[in-house]
């Protein structure tokens, strides 16, 4: 397989997972933590998205998801293009200090 064969895909996870008593609020984070460690970035508190080279990646990275499952709420992914995900626009309404909006922002991977 040629580099220019490879189509760069862009997994994203969005959650809803309860957080009311100590035991779910456990379980949330460990779920965070998983897709962390498994190289997710936080684009929103349940939002995360991650860079995957091919689709058999995709697959990989959405098995471990699967596997690290909490027992309640619900869980989606999406996989997207490199070009769809770069089209993605940040709208803000007012930014905390925290957030930079710019043309010289940039994610290395």
């Amino acid at each position: 397989m040629k580099a220019e064969d490879i189509r760069f895909m862009w997994l994203m996870v969005f959650f809803d997972l309860p957080v009311r008593t100590k035991e779910q609020r456990r379980r949330a984070t460990r779920f965070r933590k998983s897709l962390k460690d498994d190289g997710f970035l936080m684009l929103q508190f349940s939002v995360y998205a991650r860079v995957c080279r091919g689709q058999d990646a995709v697959d990989k990275h959405i098995g471990r998801v699967r596997s690290n499952l909490p027992r309640e709420g619900s869980v989606r992914t999406l996989q997207i293009t490199d070009k769809q995900y770069a089209r993605m626009q940040l709208m803000l309404g007012l930014a905390p200090k925290t957030e930079r909006v710019g043309s010289n922002q940039m994610v290395l991977l």
